[in-house]
């Protein structure tokens, strides 16, 4: 027969069997409310509209067995007589569990929080690019561990201060060493708030244009009218003039034509009229002007100027191809010749 009352590691038979009924009734709750009312919550939360059950549902449900034995554990451990390492032991292991899931839970609700936004941006912009957005998210979430991590070492006895003053040295040679890449993500963040372009807009930067295809940490690319890919610092793009077509909504367009000198003033009094005509008949155009500008080199010269409701490019060589055509049939029409360049030789004898 087994004797309750022989001591071991300082407690009895008895005392080690409460610990043990401890530990098992402890465990045998944090079962019921795993399987049963978090079961139960789930059902009655799919049953809701709100969203917000199911991330505090979630969080309960991220939590493991084992961190469950270890509160279990130390529940029972507090009514034995153990020795001060195994009771710092429990303590400290009892702390790595909290922290790391309440962080975990914090985690989960940045992560809501970043869905809905972005959820709520792409509504309202199709063509939304999240990329700086989820980005930040990360960042925010990589800090918190790092809180987490001092505030575990400042719990176990460790000198944060010394080590704030070590990280701190450590993080500016890293700054210097990483400036051009910290230069670009920083640069990312001031495009994604400042909004001087988005996916889907045709800019030009310098020699180069075309449609931005992504705004990412380092870089931006961009599908130029020529099939390939630029790839451009976002660094670059915070230190230039860029044009964005996209944001224009309507096209200013001007352009000149020259007839010969030999046209007589009749027909030269009719071309503002013509051309009026051709151009006011296409569509999205609002006329403003046609001017017999001046006496060319070889021709005379004929202004135009016309505004296109669309910021399209495609649409705008449309219809000035349409307009080109038309202008050069109706001058076929009324026998008016267009001027090219000529040049006088004088030969001395």
């Amino acid at each position: 027969m087994v004797n309750l009352d022989t001591i071991m590691f300082g407690n009895s038979g008895r005392d080690y069997l409460v610990a043990f009924a401890i530990f098992a009734g402890a465990y045998l709750l944090l079962y019921l409310f795993k399987f049963i009312i978090i079961k139960r919550l789930e059902a009655l939360a799919r049953r809701t509209k709100t969203d917000i059950d199911d991330l505090l549902i979630e969080m309960f449900a991220r939590i493991k067995w084992p961190f469950y034995m270890i509160i279990s554990t130390y529940i029972a451990a507090r009514s034995l007589t153990a020795h001060p390492f195994v009771n710092k032991a429990l303590q400290y292991l009892l702390l790595i569990g909290v922290i790391f899931y309440a962080v975990r839970a914090i985690q989960g609700i940045i992560g809501y929080i970043t869905k809905k936004a972005i959820i709520r941006k792409q509504e309202a912009d199709k063509e939304y690019d999240s990329t700086a957005i989820e980005l930040l998210s990360k960042i925010t979430q990589g800090v918190l561990w790092v809180f987490a991590i001092i505030m575990l070492l400042s719990n176990l006895g460790y000198n944060v201060s010394a080590l704030l003053a070590g990280v701190g040295i450590g993080g500016i040679a890293i700054a210097f060493a990483l400036q051009n890449i910290l230069s670009d993500i920083f640069s990312s963040f001031s495009i994604y708030f400042d909004k001087p372009f988005k996916k889907g807009d045709f800019i030009i930067i310098g020699p180069d244009m075309g449609v931005v295809e992504r705004v990412g940490i380092k870089s931006t690319r961009i599908q130029s009218l020529e099939g390939q890919e630029l790839v451009v610092p976002n660094k670059e793009l915070t230190n230039i003039r860029i044009n964005n077509y996209k944001r224009m909504k309507k096209r200013r367009i001007a352009f000149t034509i020259g007839v010969a000198y030999e046209t007589s003033n009749a027909k030269l009094k009719k071309i503002p009229g013509i051309i009026g005509k051709i151009i006011t008949a296409q569509e999205k155009v609002a006329m403003d002007r046609v001017h017999f500008k001046k006496f060319g080199d070889s021709s005379l010269l004929f202004e135009i100027v016309y505004f296109l409701d669309s910021s399209d490019y495609k649409i705008h060589m449309d219809t000035q191809h349409n307009i080109n055509l038309s202008i050069k049939q109706a001058f076929e029409k009324e026998k008016i010749e267009f001027a090219y360049p000529t040049q006088k030789v004088f030969v001395s004898r």
